[in-house]
């Protein structure tokens, strides 16, 4: 296993984080299999999990927090909160208001007094940076969490935010978390470069690119992976970008056995060889599915390969650009752009 330096906060992560979205309801995950995937990770010198207020409505949690009792300190532990949690407008968003009771409510289903890093899950319109940072400062010298950071921020919203720390005399967010993968590369265009040049830590999620990228996805196969019960649009063939998707996932399957890798190491090996990411999230629905990836945890690609990749997906392009998150919400939402 290969380590990082966590944006500047000083914090050594492995290169292949534990992500827990599927542990719980989502991925049918129970805590024994569970306790057993962290068990393995922690063996195998994963030391970073990253799990989620509403993964599962909060039982990702409870199950993460199970799991890792007793060797609290072994565990960079990284949770999130923003995105609702119930019908209730105000438990939700960016706010202190909401934060507060957020990370409490984690802090409680994990069992401990303290996370590494707390992300905000997506940027709130309705919230201004100064707000949410005073509250993320409060909550950091209270020692509630050591740093915090952002998740699928729009890359102006990242340097608006930091240009707000400064003025206020306030913590910074010290990491981002994004979608990037060998299908998803739109955030080369930007995001990668603006947390190079301020010194953030990247998470990139979803590196096998919800399972395309697994080898399990193939032409002449049927497009089952444990994401395609509940987002069964981006596994319909007969869509134009998955069909752009099957394509190039056949060219790089191709490329990955001629270089005498698995399709998942190639995968899993593009992301972390981009030198603005720190870490790529795994996020196994079984102990088999962590060992395959755990493969990965010393590739390393070579220019001449890299350069063979971006003839099949080029620099900067998504093959399926409505599944970003990091969207402007004026693009989104009409009442922003006729109001």
């Amino acid at each position: 296993m290969q380590y990082r330096t966590l944006g500047r906060t000083g914090v050594q992560v492995s290169t292949l984080a534990l992500g827990a979205m599927n542990f719980g309801a989502i991925g049918r995950t129970g805590q024994d299999e569970a306790t057993a995937m962290i068990d393995r990770a922690l063996e195998a010198g994963i030391n970073l999990i990253d799990t989620a207020d509403m993964y599962s409505n909060g039982q990702s949690e409870e199950l993460v927090g199970a799991a890792i009792a007793g060797r609290r300190d072994d565990v960079v532990l990284a949770t999130k909160g923003g995105l609702p949690m119930g019908d209730d407008r105000n438990h939700r968003g960016a706010s202190r208001r909401w934060l507060t009771t957020a990370l409490e409510n984690s802090l409680r289903r994990l069992n401990v007094e303290y996370v590494d890093l707390y992300q905000v899950h997506r940027w709130d319109p309705a919230t201004s940076d100064e707000e949410t940072l005073s509250a993320l400062t409060d909550l950091q010298r209270a020692g509630k969490i050591r740093h915090f950071g952002t998740s699928e921020y729009p890359a102006y919203r990242l340097v608006e935010a930091q240009w707000s720390a400064d003025r206020h005399h306030l913590s910074r967010f010290t990491t981002e978390q994004l979608s990037y993968s060998l299908l998803q590369r739109g955030a080369e265009t930007e995001t990668l470069p603006v947390a190079e040049q301020y010194g953030l830590g990247v998470l990139a999620w979803s590196p096998l690119a919800s399972g395309w990228l697994s080898g399990a996805v193939r032409a002449g196969r049927p497009m089952t992976t444990s994401r395609s019960t509940f987002m069964p649009d981006r596994f319909d063939a007969t869509l134009p970008a998955n069909a752009a998707k099957l394509e190039a996932v056949e060219q790089l399957a191709k490329l990955a056995e001629q270089s005498g890798l698995t399709l998942i190491q190639l995968a899993l090996g593009f992301v972390t060889t981009h030198p603005g990411v720190t870490s790529a999230l795994i996020g196994p629905r079984t102990l088999d599915h962590l060992n395959s990836q755990l493969a990965a945890a010393d590739t390393v690609l070579p220019p001449d390969l890299l350069d063979a990749i971006d003839t099949i997906v080029a620099p900067g392009t998504d093959l399926a650009a409505a599944e970003k998150h990091a969207v402007t919400p004026a693009l989104t939402d009409p009442a922003l752009r006729r109001r």
